[in-house]
């Protein structure tokens, strides 16, 4: 078997999987920018929203950062992978971009 990986035929945001006679390529892990391998602890960086830590690129609670980053009046932050979003709490709705009483 040749390995055809070795000659790095896959995108950067890929990785190479040798098989017999062949290879395939593979997505990186959400939390990568460019992987060696499956998985968060193969990422060669990691994407904007993580953090390595223990080996592996974690998801950042920006709901938990000591700076509040949802400002608006009434309302609060919900994490996502990657990112987060501000929405209006409860009993409240959006708007025109301002969380008014329902």
């Amino acid at each position: 078997d040749l390995d055809e990986c070795a000659a790095s035929p896959c995108k950067d945001h890929q990785y190479c999987l040798n098989t017999d006679g062949s290879f395939s390529c593979k997505a990186c892990d959400a939390s990568c920018v460019g992987c060696t391998g499956e998985g968060s602890d193969k990422c060669k960086t990691c994407a904007s929203g993580y953090l390595k830590a223990d080996e592996k690129c974690s998801d950042i609670d920006e709901c938990n950062l000591p700076e509040k980053v949802c400002m608006k009046e009434n309302q609060h932050c919900v994490n996502t992978s990657g990112s987060y979003k501000c929405v209006c709490s409860e009993g409240f709705e959006d708007k025109d971009g301002t969380c008014v009483q329902t």
